[in-house]
């Protein structure tokens, strides 16, 4: 699916801004979507909807709520109208005009319906209603008993057991079940014959090839831009020829654009000159080892929760360069299409992940074929990306259960089949019987979260080093590429210890000192990423204070002690042939 666009032949209109929002119950009433609502509430779009009212009804909501929108539009006859959202959560419905529209199922990826026959010049009616439940059988998986992840299960008292709780989300999952329409909502015209996708392969021998799809079957022309200069012209999936291009490097990025035409149509697709894959233990990047340093990170801020800022995207990738790091991963879904532009600009490295956090032996059969969707959606959009050089399939799941090498080795097929690029894949393990594991060591690079000196022998760095140095030994016999996808401390702002005590900012600071003393140690470790960029909301509960505190800067951005230390540690690390 192409990111909407603004160009000579082709409208886009924002229908962001403030919409009529009501919440609801457990049951869809189809009254909201046909009619205007009875006492609406006024909120922003897209933003989530948990943080933007004073109101606790808000935060704590389950079940379906409703959003509308009026508007007009001037009608061209002949053009195609496409209506278009960024990003919905978790599952939603739409209506115009009383009209149901589309279903969408997935919070993290946009979809789009044609309205060109429903619309009317003045005085349009847009319905959506959104339901944020979360369980077994959606991604992320939510738990389908009064237990979320980090909260204590119940006691079998007397009392308790004649408590009624109310029905709420409990996340398989640690961060914040923010919903809502959280990405841009647009409408976009085209001619009636129109580009529907493109896809652009080019080597860093200056071979490129742009296959474009298009409604009539027409082939599309095609022109190779370097700013306003042609290099070379074609017809799509034709072999040309940009004669020494400049790659795109890490901290270093070139684009070039391919302008896509038919007749009455036109698209103009950026895209890079560069090369991904592994060799043995390196991760190659150009024909160069590369190191990944960065963090993994979320879309959390306040008052947006998970919806779209990108004046936040802005400062959080200046912040990234500040800190000398050079990568990130999308934990734990797909991330905004504007982030991902943004960091092919920027000259980041990301690991683009799938939304499947939380999976297990409870979920896994009732997953796996959405899992399958999802995962092709996902490369779909964003195959075209130079910055994406590796797929997540997932984060955390039970990779010990018998079930799981069969679950993910498909998908893993599966994600090399649909990118055109077959850029390495991985799944994010994290569990604590490495032997055991069924899935890390068939993935390209093996990628692991662990919390030595924290969840396990909490406090104590002399045994987390022990017990780290004794896992490196086991995946350094694979003879593939590692990288440490979470590692981290929690450290409240603010608090400090002369003894380096957990939950302060010194005991933050001396555990990853610790950490990568080790992972220093081993050729084959690839690259390290901080778990957490910053501070991020999650569900409440009596291991949480306000939130996951293992940000390396704090919700609003502010950097603790150990943002210093990487900000030295990075500066001293190159990019490129680390450990070489």
């Amino acid at each position: 699916m192409l990111y909407p666009q603004l160009n000579e032949k082709r409208l886009k209109i924002s229908l962001d801004g403030i919409w009529s929002f009501l919440l609801g119950g457990e049951e869809l009433d189809e009254q909201c979507l046909r009619e205007p609502l009875k006492n609406p509430e006024r909120l922003y779009v897209p933003a989530s909807f948990n943080d933007q009212k004073a109101d606790k009804r808000f935060y704590e909501h389950y079940g379906w709520a409703y959003y509308q929108k009026r508007f007009s539009l001037p009608i061209e006859a002949g053009k195609r109208t496409v209506l278009r959202f960024g990003a919905v959560a978790h599952s939603c419905i739409v209506y115009l005009n009383g009209k149901e529209l589309i279903r969408h199922r997935g919070g993290f990826l946009p979809f789009e319906v044609e309205i060109q026959n429903d619309i009317k010049p003045v005085d349009n009616l847009l319905c959506v209603a959104v339901d944020n439940r979360i369980n077994y059988s959606t991604l992320p998986v939510g738990n389908e008993t009064n237990h979320a992840m980090f909260s204590s299960s119940l006691p079998d008292f007397e009392s308790v057991k004649k408590t009624v709780l109310k029905n709420k989300n409990y996340p398989n999952f640690d961060f914040f079940n923010y919903c809502g329409i959280n990405r841009s909502v647009c409408i976009y015209t085209t001619d009636e014959s129109y580009i529907q996708d493109i896809t652009v392969c080019a080597d860093i021998s200056g071979r490129v090839r742009v296959d474009a799809k298009t409604s009539c079957g027409e082939r599309a022309k095609i022109d190779i831009l370097s700013g306003d200069e042609i290099l070379a012209s074609g017809f799509a999936g034709e072999d040309l020829y940009v004669e020494s291009p400049v790659l795109w490097e890490i901290g270093k990025p070139f684009l070039y654009t391919a302008r896509v035409r038919l007749e009455n149509d036109c698209y103009y697709q950026k895209f890079a000159f560069r090369e991904v894959k592994t060799q043995g233990d390196s991760f190659l990047i150009n024909g160069k080892p590369f190191y990944f340093k960065g963090f993994g990170k979320h879309e959390d801020s306040e008052t947006h929760g998970r919806g779209i800022d990108e004046a936040l995207n802005v400062k959080d990738i200046s912040l990234m360069k500040w800190i000398n790091a050079n990568s990130f991963r999308t934990s734990h879904y797909p991330y905004s299409e504007e982030m991902l532009n943004l960091c092919d600009e920027e000259g980041i490295a990301v690991i683009a992940e799938a939304p499947a956090v939380g999976l297990n032996d409870k979920s896994y059969d009732k997953t796996f074929e959405y899992h399958k969707q999802v995962l092709a959606d996902m490369i779909n959009r964003d195959k075209n990306h130079p910055c994406i050089v590796m797929w997540s399939l997932a984060n955390e799941p039970d990779s010990v259960s018998e079930k799981a090498y069969d679950y993910f080795m498909p998908l893993y097929e599966l994600a090399h089949k649909c990118d055109p690029q077959s850029r390495p894949v991985t799944t994010v393990v994290c569990n604590n019987d490495y032997v055991k594991d069924r899935v890390a060591a068939a993935m390209d690079v093996i990628c692991i979260n662990r919390y030595y000196g924290w969840y396990i022998f909490p406090g104590d760095l002399d045994a987390a080093k022990q017990a780290m140095n004794e896992e490196m030994k086991h995946f350094e016999s694979f003879k593939k590429p590692l990288m440490i996808t979470e590692y981290g401390a929690d450290a409240v702002s603010g608090i400090h210890s002369a003894a380096s005590t957990m939950f302060s900012e010194e005991f933050q600071l001396e555990y990853y000192k610790a950490m990568n003393e080790v992972l220093d140690k081993y050729p084959f470790v690839v690259g390290e990423q901080a778990w957490n960029f910053a501070d991020f909301q999650t569900v409440q509960g009596t291991m949480r204070v306000d939130g996951n505190k293992k940000g390396i800067f704090t919700r609003d951005r502010r950097p603790k002690l150990a943002a210093h230390y990487f900000k030295n540690r990075w500066e001293g690390i190159p990019d490129f042939n680390y450990k070489r």
